[in-house]
């Protein structure tokens, strides 16, 4: 761990409570929203546990995901998809709470919250089990396929977790009309993977023989 890696860690960290607030508690029209604090805890609470370990253990990879920039054209429009369908579901979810639009009952928030704490803990198990893992599509020097733990249930677990992780969020703050956005998200990781792993058999020895180990990408036994 390095004083310049801590910093840079830091920064993006507070910049993102910043943005998300502002998407949020702008279009709420208040601070006064229980079930955007919720979500608020359980997003950042949960991703400075996920820093703080990756920092103490394995600082290569926390750098790697700090400034990962992705190559492939495909990917950066998948991106940019995913970038707006959180600004339109984020900003949809403060509306509706200003407005009582269609808003969930307390406990299916609370459910919806345990859901994402689960589905973020099997997220940095992904991250445990594979230090390669990066935030773009790129074979890095001397990768080797990873094929045990989750990785020998389904080819992609990150994005098996992120899936429930991202259909969570408009749920947590209480939203049904905010999730609609959110139904985008698992086309844009069929897109993604397709794209994904392209890339991986042409250029990660060994991935072509694990993915007829392996044959499910997402969900064990649908796909």
């Amino acid at each position: 761990m390095t004083k310049d890696l801590f910093i840079q860690a830091i920064l993006k960290y507070l910049a993102g409570i910043v943005l998300v607030a502002l998407l949020l508690f702008l279009p709420a029209g208040t601070l006064a929203w229980p079930r955007g604090w919720l979500f608020m805890g359980v997003l950042f609470v949960s991703m400075l546990a996920a820093g703080v370990v990756m920092m103490l253990k394995s600082p290569d990879l926390l750098r790697r995901r700090l400034n990962a920039r992705e190559k492939e054209m495909e990917q950066r429009q998948n991106i940019a998809l995913s970038g707006g369908m959180f600004v339109l579901g984020f900003a949809l979810a403060g509306l509706d709470y200003r407005f009582q639009w269609l808003q969930l009952p307390g406990w299916a928030s609370g459910c919806a919250a345990a859901l994402f704490l689960m589905s973020y803990a099997m997220f940095g198990e992904v991250l445990r089990e594979n230090e390669y893992l990066s935030r773009t599509v790129e074979v890095q020097a001397g990768q080797r396929v990873i094929d045990t733990g989750l990785y020998g249930l389904v080819r992609h677990p990150m994005y098996a977790a992120t899936l429930v992780l991202f259909l969570m969020m408009p749920l947590v703050l209480g939203s049904v009309i905010a999730l609609i956005p959110f139904l985008a998200y698992p086309a844009i990781i069929v897109r993604r993977i397709g794209n994904e792993e392209q890339v991986l058999e042409r250029e990660l020895n060994g991935y072509t023989d694990y993915r007829q180990r392996v044959k499910y990408r997402l969900i064990p036994y649908i796909w």
